[in-house]
């Protein structure tokens, strides 16, 4: 599978920005079928850094009801990617 059809998009939250400054770890949405090995892959592909840890969870979607309809959002994959020491965190944002 392509790199670019792994990680769909970084996830930006508080947790997973103080997650970045202290242990050097990025957090994205995935494809669901991708493993832990190809999510590494993927990064060192599209960013050049090298991964020490890949952790992996899956979250199911939520039931949601807008009058008297009920249904339910996809559920989708989220990687925890700690960044091998001495390697320069990823920057998403630069220059804004």
């Amino acid at each position: 599978m392509e790199p670019h059809r792994i990680i769909r998009k970084p996830l930006i939250t508080e947790k997973a920005t103080r997650m970045k400054e202290a242990s050097n770890t990025v957090c994205f949405e995935v494809d669901r079928s991708a493993n832990k090995i190809e999510i590494a892959r993927a990064v060192t592909a599209l960013f050049g850094v090298k991964v020490a840890e890949v952790r992996v969870a899956n979250r199911e979607g939520k039931w949601k009801r807008m009058g008297k309809f009920i249904g339910q959002r996809k559920g989708w994959k989220k990687a925890y990617v700690r960044l091998a020491a001495g390697e320069k965190p990823i920057e998403f944002f630069e220059g804004v």
